[in-house]
């Protein structure tokens, strides 16, 4: 008999939450949900959640909507019939650091789907505390690699993301030392294909028309310049400790392969699942076993024709920087990652052409000081904010010299 796991979920209400959620429910044998966190902007959902699944502790992000939330239990409660005094609230925790807390709230799992260098700090808080971490926040790698490294024991890290799941899950192939090379796949959002002179003119509506996921404005966005593939390098290098130069990005429109390992010995092992991602939601939350019927699976009945093609690193340029950045180590991948946003942020509102978004960022790693290794998350956050401000002047400067 699999043995009850009790979560911690970070983020409850975004994409990730919600349907780590979604497993939950229909796992009620296997999971029990003790703590959520969430920023905040929807007091409603959460209120829900929490009732729902009778949580112990509820944590915001933003102190000032504790009163809203306590309002939105009393409202679900009554929605659901509840008489007033029959049913208990669950703790509040709210601030800055209330995901901390949470993560150290005594469970099994935390689920960290916070988004934003926010979430650093609650993922060295769960490793410290010893707890198992089912990780979809890119920053706590990207920006924290060298803290997070200090603070993880072997194996106490499950990925969450499709393509670092399939990793994970093609490594129990193989030993560690019969790895040649980590394949990572990408869809080639909006723009696959295209030439760099094709780039030119895109718009950010353009940019939004992601073929496959649908996901939010700042991850579509990074599809299309390929960033997000950058970033999620940084992480492979992290997660697996595969040299950069054996992490290779090929692009598969149908998003089906999602990650392939090439062994020594010359074969190559592939993950292959509709995209859906409940299923490496629910492997993270049960890991090393798998929770049936998690998500559909390839239909083997019928026929399927699936391409995979090299990155044109000349019209996308980002991955390249990325490897560059995580070479260069120290804090660089947490510049890289801090000047995209700001850039991205710039091209959505008309500030900045699509091609300047990573033209930028190149500039920015370009202009960096040396960087020391962060022994704390100021550090990082010291880092990115120097990053950001590195980029804004640079942005302001190009829309003066336009």
């Amino acid at each position: 008999m699999v043995p009850m796991r009790e979560l911690v979920l970070l983020g409850s209400t975004g994409s990730i939450g919600t349907q780590a959620i979604d497993i939950v429910r229909r796992n009620p044998d296997r999971f029990r949900v003790v703590a959520l966190g969430a920023g905040g902007g929807n007091v409603e959902m959460l209120a829900q959640q929490a009732l729902e699944l009778a949580v112990e502790v509820v944590g915001v992000a933003r102190s000032s909507v504790v009163q809203d939330l306590q309002l939105a239990f009393y409202a679900e409660a009554q929605r659901r019939g509840w008489a007033s005094g029959d049913f208990r609230l669950p703790k509040i925790v709210a601030g800055p650091t209330a995901m901390t807390e949470l993560a150290e709230w005594p469970c099994d799992v935390v689920l960290n789907g916070v988004v934003g260098s926010l979430g650093l700090a609650p993922t060295l808080a769960t490793l410290r505390a010893g707890r198992t971490l089912a990780l979809a926040n890119k920053e706590s790698l990207v920006a924290g690699g060298p803290l997070v490294r200090a603070a993880a024991a072997p194996g106490q890290i499950v990925p969450v993301d499709s393509e670092h799941s399939a990793l994970a899950q093609c490594l129990r192939g193989g030993r560690r030392d019969e790895v040649r090379r980590l394949v990572l796949t990408a869809s080639g959002g909006a723009f696959r294909g295209r030439t760099r002179d094709d780039l030119t003119h895109v718009t950010p509506e353009d940019a939004l028309k992601h073929p496959t996921w649908d996901m939010g404005p700042v991850v579509t966005i990074n599809s299309a310049t390929m960033v997000n593939k950058g970033l999620e390098v940084i992480e492979a290098h992290e997660l697996f400790d595969v040299p950069y130069a054996d992490i290779e990005v090929m692009v598969h429109p149908q998003s089906v392969l999602h990650s392939l390992v090439e062994f020594t010995d010359g074969s190559t092992l592939a993950q292959a699942s509709p995209p859906d991602m409940r299923l490496p939601i629910a492997l993270a939350l049960a890991w090393p076993d798998r929770v049936p019927s998690a998500a559909p699976a390839v239909d083997w009945t019928e026929a399927h024709n699936w391409e995979l093609r090299p990155l044109d690193d000349d019209a996308f340029p980002a991955v390249r920087l990325a490897k560059r950045a995580g070479e260069a180590g120290h804090l660089l991948p947490a510049v890289y990652n801090a000047a995209n946003e700001e850039c991205v942020a710039a091209f959505v509102s008309g500030r900045l052409p699509f091609l300047g978004i990573v033209d930028t960022l190149e500039r920015v790693l370009a202009a960096a000081p040396g960087f020391a290794d962060p022994s704390t998350v100021d550090d990082v956050l010291t880092a990115e904010a120097w990053a950001r401000a590195q980029a804004q002047r640079m942005i302001a400067t190009a829309a003066e010299g336009a």
